[in-house]
């Protein structure tokens, strides 16, 4: 008995994996905000 590969369906799996570590990257590249003076952003606000 032969065995076929399911070709559509790999590539779907493949293509749903990449962007999922594509997100995860993206979501770890952002970099984090410190040190931010909150008072002086409120103040560049008020004016």
């Amino acid at each position: 008995m032969a065995v076929t590969t399911l070709k559509r369906k790999l590539k779907r799996k493949r293509q749903s994996q990449t962007t999922r570590v594509i997100k995860i990257k993206q979501l770890c590249s952002m970099p984090v905000i410190k040190n931010v003076d909150v008072e002086e952003l409120k103040k560049s606000f008020g004016k």
